[in-house]
């Protein structure tokens, strides 16, 4: 709601201790916000801001505007529905959500799929083809170089790849890579 749709004396849904409870506003408070009531438990409470409230109890929602024009109907406006909670009728807005999009098929052939390589599957496979070991930065630079790997956009894809190099390494004789001295690489066997 509106600081200007509040009015004094008038009644509101509101979140109150994380219930929807009726409160009532008696009075305008100096500094913003309002004194109320909760109408269900008759304590004081005090309202900050207009976004608290929910809406006016009791009010009516327009109907749907439907008109016809050729072999088209229109509806302009839903209802809103009924609910009853505790008793008490109290006016609900209508959720409507919209139905799923399937999901769009994808454009790539298998082919183009396979051809995609991982950035330590790229790595292994420049690091096969290298006659000597290299470090991370080296082997980001090779692997966009012979269109093997590119980075997704990462500031710091070296920093990615040594990484996922060093968790394989913890593999021990399973490992992949081999360290050959501080920061360079080569594949095993």
């Amino acid at each position: 709601m509106k600081k200007a749709e509040v009015k004094i004396g008038g009644k509101y849904y509101a979140n109150v201790s994380g219930n929807r409870c009726e409160i009532q506003i008696d009075a305008e408070k100096p500094r913003g916000g309002w004194d109320a009531t909760n109408l269900a438990t008759g304590k004081k409470i005090v309202i900050k801001s207009a976004q608290r409230l929910q809406g006016e109890v009791g009010a009516k929602r327009g109907r749907a505007k439907v008109s016809t024009e050729g072999n088209v109907t229109v509806v302009e406006n839903e209802p809103a529905t009924v609910e009853t909670i505790g008793g008490d009728s109290s006016t609900a807005v209508a959720v409507h959500k919209k139905p799923r999009k399937a999901k769009a098929a994808s454009t790539e052939t298998a082919d183009a799929s396979e051809k995609r390589l991982s950035c330590v599957t790229a790595a292994l496979k420049v690091l096969s083809e290298s006659s000597e070991p290299m470090n991370a930065q080296e082997l980001i630079t090779a692997m966009e170089a012979k269109g093997y790997w590119t980075s997704p956009g990462g500031k710091t894809p070296h920093a990615t790849l040594y990484s996922a190099i060093l968790r394989d390494l913890a593999k021990g004789d399973d490992s992949k890579f081999v360290k050959t001295e501080r920061g360079r690489f080569t594949v095993r066997g």
